[in-house]
């Protein structure tokens, strides 16, 4: 036992007596033990540490979120690009077309770790993000970035009717009219709002994937504002189409003006609004060319409208042909050609008593004139007992004879 003691005893001096000797700078760093190695340097001079000591933790690496990422192809101008940094900062953030231009504005956050931009982008277009990052120790890093918006082939638009700004009838739908096939049909209804002074709810009708329309369920009440508002920026119709803008439109309603035509006895009433202001006789189609039933909407006017027989298609030699001739006060009820106008000078003896026209409302100058005058278009002509079916929704704006439970469709 004494020999064991005695050599524990001289290992501790003998460790005593080292510890000593580097107190007193009598012994370097290369005789110290193995344990007792100096404290690795400050990470202001290396990237291994960011402060002395033995067990000084590593700096996290910086984990970067880049969107769209490196290289993408297609992107959606409507991505929202943004850069995030954690466990570090950034700086000097830029988001430009590589083909030169303006850069693309964009924030960062208070902490310094998030770049983003709502700004749409444009479509077609090659960008190149540069931008610095940060550590926590203080190295900085420069990168960049590129991608590249979809094609301009891939861009996606839409028409709107009644135009902004005007004043239209009580009876005309809206109607949205895309420049490509809409699969997403749900997207597209929950992109688009209409609004209306009065209040109205309105149903959409699908009638192609590029046509739709959409009306309250009934007439627009006098005097409302609708507005139409399109976000479609991003949005993608389907098949990799993208919408390319976003829109409000405002249009304004006229008074409610119905003018209501029985073949029975052979006469016109015009309602303003519910108050009859005028009663005319007329001649309708005869027993080959009759006028069709239901509503119709007026969609537009000529003081002169030139008429040609071969539009509904007749030629010289067919019963019922006419040479091209010229009528008056011509306001238009379906693509195919029914109008309420002027009857010819030919035709004014038989105005009240029997139908001889190719379906078309005749009216005696005087009624003509006061009836183009005062009903503007998207006011309403509904046409009874003609035997006739109902205007078709897309021979003009025969929307109003669908029953509004069936009205909506997809």
């Amino acid at each position: 036992m004494t020999d064991v003691n005695n050599r524990k005893t001289s290992k501790i001096l003998a460790i005593v007596a080292i510890c000593a000797a580097v107190a007193a700078g009598g012994i370097g760093v290369a005789t110290a033990p193995v344990w007792a190695n100096a404290a690795p340097q400050s990470e202001s001079s290396t990237p291994a540490r960011n402060v002395s000591g033995l067990a000084a933790p590593v700096v996290k690496a910086v984990e970067l979120g880049v969107t769209p990422t490196d290289g993408s192809k297609d992107v959606n101008p409507a991505v929202a690009p943004s850069v995030k940094a954690v466990n570090g900062v950034l700086k000097d953030v830029v988001l430009a077309p590589a083909a030169g231009g303006a850069p693309v504005s964009g924030t960062i956050t208070a902490d310094g770790s998030t770049w983003s931009t709502m700004d749409p982008l444009e479509f077609n277009t090659e960008y190149n993000y540069s931008f610095t990052i940060v550590d926590k120790a203080g190295r900085e890093n420069k990168k960049s970035q590129t991608f590249t918006t979809v094609d301009k082939a891939n861009e996606a638009d839409a028409a709107v009717f009644p135009k902004d700004g005007t004043t239209v009838g009580s009876g005309q739908p809206i109607e949205i009219v895309f420049s490509e096939p809409v699969l997403n049909k749900e997207a597209i209804e929950k992109a688009v709002t209409v609004t209306a002074s009065s209040g109205q709810p309105v149903a959409w009708r699908w009638y192609s994937d590029q046509r739709v329309r959409i009306r309250p369920e009934t007439f627009w009440a006098s005097g409302s504002q609708i507005t139409v508002h399109l976000k479609l920026f991003g949005l993608d119709f389907g098949k990799g189409m993208i919408g390319n803008f976003d829109s409000k439109t405002t249009f304004k309603a006229g008074p409610q003006r119905v003018a209501v035509v029985d073949d029975i006895t052979k006469t016109m009433n015009v309602y303003f609004d519910g108050q009859l202001v005028r009663t005319a006789p007329v001649t309708l189609g005869d027993a080959e060319w009759l006028s069709p039933t239901g509503y119709a909407v007026i969609m537009e006017q000529e003081r002169h409208s030139r008429f040609n027989a071969g539009s509904i298609g007749l030629k010289p030699g067919d019963k019922g042909y006419y040479p091209p001739l010229t009528v008056e006060y011509a306001n238009r009820l379906t693509s195919s050609g029914v109008y309420v106008h002027q009857a010819l000078e030919s035709a004014w003896g038989a105005v009240g008593r029997v139908n001889v026209s190719h379906g078309c409302v005749g009216l005696l100058p005087e009624d003509a004139a006061w009836f183009f005058n005062n009903m503007k278009s998207g006011d309403l002509v509904q046409t009874l007992n003609t035997g006739a079916p109902a205007v078709e929704a897309l021979e003009g704006y025969g929307d109003w004879n669908i029953p509004w439970a069936q009205y909506a469709k997809r």
